[in-house]
């Protein structure tokens, strides 16, 4: 072995890309390897990022110093902000994609981050030694000696692909799976599961009636998703909606003779929140259409991705049913509709640094860790790559925490409760989520991304320019009244807000639940004309805090009051069989997990207040707390 490396990254999709850029920015000496360099950050799926849940993620990524919400405002499609009339705490960027572009952008990032190779070629097998991780071997007898080494196989593991009655082994359309990989980690002690995930058919835009379909544009100026991109140019494509019909259903439902699916031959459980189209006829059999969003993949490309109706059909019933959808009568598949079998490792196997209990310095982030989407795979990605340098560096690592991040509920979720089935971020997850918006990210994780070397100085300093901004705007807002003269009370009228009756201070206005300061508002000769000097971004973050000001001083509380027990440490290598007063399935089921704060313990399914109470009596007898 002549190669050796600090940190070897497995993989080249998006959990790949950002840990091998953050252990390489932390200056360890680092290696990707993926089996061909073209295919580095693929959009397997769909051609989007963000959306509820998955944007506050993408933020987060961004505020730490990552990569992904960059690379997406540089090759953008359409823009959107969703549930914008709905309350801060789920309002959530999404972004078209150009999939060719955001592939060549990513490259381009990783290919000049100093310290990182890329290296092509197959992994075969990992080696350890005394229990830590030593050696990659690849399938060409390479090797490449490794202080740590973080796994993102997406679905490749032993992946199949189906449609129909056709099954191909794959990780993805038309690329061979991993079969030596998984063996490796079963030899290594993993247990593995196996899990299922879909994509709908690729359609000919050339062979679409665009004309019977309702167009859906983008917001207008386009809302970046990195805080540090600034004015977004591109110009914005439109997506387009149709609709199945009772027709579509019945077409679907005479294939499912020949459906994998509900012919048991595919075995791995698919997601609950995204189901296939035959899943979402047999299960909502009231509903007599589902929507459809025509979504363009590429400027360059005839490529259309259907949103909503993933499948594992047959080719031949993929056809009957697509023809029967308005603005498809005449449609031609590029690629047909497909699901992928692969294994993944039940994620209670790790530490919450991403980790693997049993071989140190090994690490697994994305779908080897039984999520489902870009976006979660990117941050895991990110907190692996960085544990594994810090690991690298003697450091300590990271541990993000549900109060601080949608990263830290992602990683909670899966390494307290593990799954059995892909798991996909929701707002409902988060607890905390009016602290975790995706406006005030780079609130919560600039600094930790500054401290750590990940953002560099020009963005924490543009961050820290920012904040002193919106807390001006805050002070300025707080200061100013509104009084009901002739000027003002027309000013309101015109942008639909409610009229007043006596002067009032303007932050007891907004807290008004039918009160927005809107752009139109702030523009010249607006009745908020004042605040024309700050941003949209600056002036709605000032609103935000104002208006639930009340509510997040209380969940603030809540959090600090919850901390003072929630970081109480347990020890790793705890004795929990010989811990009486607990009932003999929590000491196996602690045994199992290894929680490594009280707060970890306590969210244990099947933990009692009584069991806890033990715990506690237990940390203060050995004089812990």
């Amino acid at each position: 072995m002549t190669n050796s490396f600090d940190v070897v990254v497995i993989g080249g999709g998006h959990a790949a890309c950002e840990s091998a850029h953050a252990a390489a920015r932390l200056g360890c000496n680092t290696a990707l390897v993926v089996v061909r360099r073209e295919t580095i950050a693929r959009m397997s799926c769909n051609p989007a990022v963000g959306g509820p849940g998955k944007s506050q993620i993408v933020r987060e990524i961004d505020a730490l110093g990552g990569l992904m919400a960059r690379v997406t405002d540089k090759t953008g499609l359409q823009y959107r902000t969703l549930n914008s009339s709905k309350g801060a705490a789920v309002r959530a960027n999404r972004v078209q994609s150009d999939t060719a572009e955001y592939e060549s952008a990513m490259r381009e990032e990783l290919e000049k981050t100093p310290g990182l190779s890329i290296i092509e070629g197959e992994v075969g097998e990992l080696e350890s030694e005394g229990g830590k991780i030593s050696a990659v071997v690849l399938l060409s007898g390479e090797g490449l000696l490794a202080k740590a080494v973080v796994v993102c196989t997406g679905t490749f593991l032993n992946g199949l692909l189906h449609t129909g009655m056709e099954q191909t082994p794959g990780g993805r359309y038309r690329e061979q799976p991993s079969c030596a990989l998984p063996d490796s980690l079963k030899k290594l002690g993993f247990t593995l599961g196996r899990l299922k995930t879909g994509t709908p058919p690729r359609l000919n835009k050339n062979t679409i009636d665009f004309s019977a379909l309702a167009p859906q544009g983008g917001d207008e100026p386009p809302p970046p998703f990195s805080f540090f991109s600034g004015e977004i140019k591109r110009e914005q494509t439109p997506c387009h909606l149709t609709h199945t019909n009772e027709k579509t259903h019945s077409v679907i439902r005479a294939g499912f003779e020949t459906s994998p699916l509900y012919t048991g031959v595919i075995k791995g459980v698919g997601p609950r929140y995204c189901p296939s189209i035959e899943d979402k006829v047999m299960r909502f059999r009231d509903k007599t259409s589902h929507h459809i969003f025509l979504e363009p993949v590429s400027r360059n490309s005839p490529e259309i991705y259907p949103n909503g109706i993933s499948t594992s059909l047959s080719q031949e019933t993929q056809e009957a049913f697509l023809k029967t959808i308005p603005g498809l009568e005449d449609v031609e598949i590029l690629k047909a509709g497909y699901a992928v079998e692969y294994d993944f490792a039940h994620p209670t196997q790790l530490y919450p640094t991403l980790e693997t209990k049993k071989i140190g310095g090994l690490f697994f982030a994305g779908q080897i860790n039984g999520t489902s989407g870009y976006e979660e795979a990117a941050g895991q990605g990110l907190l692996a790559g960085i544990n594994a340098a810090l690991g690298v560096r003697g450091e300590q690592q990271i541990i993000l925490k549900r109060s601080e991040s949608y990263i830290g509920v992602l990683v909670d979720d899966l390494t307290t409760h593990g799954t059995e089935e892909p798991y996909r971020m929701f707002t409902s997850r988060a607890e905390h989520r009016l602290v975790l918006r995706q406006d005030n990210a780079d609130e919560r994780l600039c600094g930790l991304g500054h401290s750590l070397g990940l953002l560099d100085v020009e963005n924490y300093r543009a961050f820290l320019e920012k904040r002193e901004r919106i807390n001006s705007a805050v002070s300025a807002i707080r200061k100013k009244t509104v009084k009901p003269d002739s000027a003002t009370l027309a000013g309101l009228e015109k942008i639909g807000l409610p009229k007043i009756d006596e002067a009032l201070q303007l932050d007891k206005y907004l807290r008004r639940p039918d009160v927005t300061l809107k752009r139109e508002g702030v523009a010249e000769g607006g009745v908020f004309e004042f605040l024309r000097e700050y941003s949209a971004d600056e002036t709605e973050r000032a609103e935000i805090e104002i208006k639930y000001e009340g509510y997040i001083g209380r969940q603030n509380l809540w959090i600090k009051q919850l901390g003072e027990i929630e970081n109480i440490p347990l020890e790793r290598d705890m004795d929990y069989a010989n811990i009486s007063g607990l009932s003999i399935e929590l000491r196996q089921k602690l045994d199992k997990v290894r929680p490594v704060t009280f707060g970890q313990a306590s969210r244990m399914a099947g933990m009692t207040p009584a069991a806890l109470a033990v715990l506690m009596i237990t940390l203060k007898s050995r004089k812990k707390i």
